[in-house]
């Protein structure tokens, strides 16, 4: 997976979950004065239809992709956003997927891409008014 970008390899990674998936993000070129990416809502890059299997939860998902260093960025970003509280209560989930190179094995030399999930939600949302950290909230999962 080496040379992908973010979106690519949440892309891959949801796909392989059994999930449905349509990237949203799209390049503007008439944007700025040398053209714009813009996201859906201006906080997603993919929507994403979570099959129900299992206890895996099911539903509309939007997800930001990104590098891991702007995990917090990110989250800061769409919690700025009204329209990313909206689609909370409209029913939607909102997930980050941020990307980062891991040690397979400790001391070894063997790196594998890794995501870091972290879902959205109104506690999220009320913690950031009440100044509180919304870390609690992250979930790392790993995908083979």
């Amino acid at each position: 997976m080496s040379g992908q970008s973010p979106t690519s390899r949440t892309l891959q990674a949801l796909k392989e979950q059994g999930c449905s998936v349509c990237v949203v993000e799209r390049w503007n070129q008439f944007a700025g004065p040398h053209g714009i990416r813009q996201d859906a809502f201006g906080c997603f890059d993919l929507l994403c239809i979570t099959p129900l299997v299992g206890t895996m939860p099911h539903g509309i998902v939007g997800v930001q992709c990104c590098a891991r260093s702007s995990h917090a960025a990110h989250r800061t970003k769409i919690i700025g956003i009204p329209e990313a509280r909206l689609w909370l209560s409209a029913g939607g989930r909102i997930e980050i997927w941020s990307w980062a190179k891991q040690k397979v094995k400790r001391g070894g030399k063997a790196v594998r891409w890794t995501p870091k999930v972290e879902e959205i939600t109104v506690a999220s949302f009320e913690a950031a008014i009440d100044g509180e950290p919304t870390t609690a909230d992250a979930v790392n999962k790993e995908v083979e």
